[in-house]
């Protein structure tokens, strides 16, 4: 309250001319004011990258099993040339475009390294890497499906946000130098792109930066949809109410002889039924009440028969018969291995009884054998109904 900014200082501030001192600066979230967005659409879009970025470590700490941190974003606006200076080293950039409910592209640049990592714990593996490996077609599709989890579970904290469903289409990912791959990655004319840049923390494997590349006019419109989510329902526009229309000489006629016939009614006598020692409301003589004791249906006989008569109603129901000749698991390292000539050793040993599911459920054993020139299976032990449950 002692330092009150000046009239000429309020002008600077809304202008967007006026640059307080560095020490005054909130250190967890940078507001740059320029000609391209205001600083309460700065605001907003730190606002929906934190909503967005918090449901984002969840999906990827599911897909990693380590700890995921992300900070508060900082958004600034940055010319695209300015990129290549800031960012020198190769990047891996995720382009992904939203499709319903907000229509915009949204590209995602993450350091070369730290795809490899998180490549290598979505593999099963433990996260350590060399550096001399280079960037293939499968650190390119793990990150892919990273990114498209990611992204997915912010599109759905987006529909909650902005009321409405809000689709993603699926990523495409590519290598880049900001220096000489720009046109690659610029989705838009524009000078200016907006940049939602925060820090990302996997255990202790990965803590470095991510940047978040949106066009001004998508960062536009998602501020847009947030501010209109907000606006409380009485400080909406509504529509005018009609003029009721004015009665006609017939209606005020019937209306004065209601009222007169209303005023001549007499009026009825009121009793007072409240509880005193000594008095008592009027009783009222009511005709005896026939009671007996309620009589109900035997249930011990007749009920196998109706049982039977019931059960008939659903031997027609068709269900799914199922032989299961044996089970096994395999990381994704391996089914990416797989190919023609592979041999899938099963749980289940050379001449053991398969297993026989009807609609999910095991219920028999059986050997398999050959009708003609079809499988078949012989049932040689039904399973007892206490253990299938």
């Amino acid at each position: 309250m002692d330092d009150m900014l000046s009239q000429a200082e309020i002008d600077a501030l809304l202008s967007g001319s006026f640059n307080p001192d560095d020490g005054n600066n909130d250190d967890s979230q940078e507001i740059v004011v320029t000609d391209v967005l205001t600083a309460e659409e700065i605001d907003a879009l730190g606002e929906i990258g934190n909503i967005s970025m918090g449901t984002s470590a969840t999906t990827l700490y599911m897909l990693l099993g380590h700890k995921v941190t992300i900070t508060t974003p900082k958004v600034s606006v940055m010319k695209w040339e300015d990129l290549s200076k800031q960012y020198p080293e190769p990047y891996v950039a995720v382009k992904i475009k939203f499709t319903n409910g907000i229509m915009g592209d949204n590209l995602l640049i993450i350091r070369e390294p730290d795809v490899k990592i998180i490549t290598d714990l979505m593999m099963g593996g433990s996260g350590t890497i060399d550096e001399k490996t280079e960037i293939t077609e499968l650190h390119l599709s793990a990150i892919s499906e990273a990114m498209n989890q990611m992204v997915g579970s912010a599109a759905t904290s987006l529909s909650s946000m902005f009321h409405k469903r809000v689709e993603i289409s699926p990523p495409e990912s590519l290598l880049v130098h900001f220096a000489e791959d720009i046109d690659k990655i610029r989705f838009d004319r524009k000078k200016e792109v907006v940049v939602v840049g925060f820090t990302l923390k996997v255990g202790k494997l990965i803590d470095s930066s991510m940047m978040q590349l949106l066009p001004i006019d998508f960062a536009k419109e998602m501020v847009y949809n947030l501010i209109d989510t907000q606006i409380k329902p009485e400080t909406r526009e509504k529509p005018e109410a009609e003029p009721e229309p004015k009665p006609s000489a017939e209606s005020r006629v019937q209306q004065e002889k209601q009222a007169v016939s209303q005023q001549n009614i007499p009026q009825q006598e009121v009793y007072d039924y409240s509880y005193t020692p000594n008095t008592r409301p009027p009783a009222h003589h009511e005709p005896p009440v026939n009671v007996r004791p309620a009589e109900f249906q035997s249930f011990d006989s007749g009920s196998n028969v109706l049982g039977s008569q019931n059960i008939n109603l659903l031997m027609d129901v068709p269900l799914q018969i199922t032989v299961e000749l044996g089970r096994t698991s395999k990381k994704i390292k391996e089914i990416l291995e797989f190919g023609q000539g592979s041999i899938i050793e099963l749980d289940k040993l050379s001449g053991e009884p398969v297993d026989i599911l009807v609609n999910g459920k095991n219920i028999a054993k059986g050997e398999v054998v050959v009708i003609d020139e079809s499988f078949g299976v012989r049932i040689t032990d039904i399973i007892h109904p206490s253990k299938r449950l």
